[in-house]
């Protein structure tokens, strides 16, 4: 299972505003198969085997462009652990348990 951390900025836009370009990477992500993903404030975070996750990604960082986009810089992250099960919540309970 890979976790990835990944931001997409769309660059030359006409606003600041970028938040009608992540509304339409979210569709983008709820269309892909074998994925999870969680979207924060300053990124997106996506779950599943590796494969699955780089389609994911490649579809994300198309998405600007399909909207107008000249320009996209995408920064991507990702977590590959194959001696033993991971996901983002079990990372946060270990986390959460070692504070206790």
């Amino acid at each position: 299972m890979a976790i990835a951390e990944v931001t997409v900025i769309p660059i030359g836009t006409a606003t600041t505003s970028l938040s009608a370009y992540v509304a339409e990477m979210q569709k983008v992500l709820a269309n892909q198969q074998g994925i999870s993903y969680q979207l924060t404030s300053m990124s997106t975070i996506i779950e599943g085997q590796l494969e699955d996750v780089w389609k994911a990604i490649a579809a994300l960082h198309e998405a600007p462009f399909l909207s107008g986009a000249q320009r996209v810089s995408t920064s991507v992250k990702i977590d590959d652990r194959r001696d033993k099960p991971s996901s983002s919540e079990q990372k946060l309970q270990s986390v959460r348990a070692k504070l206790q």
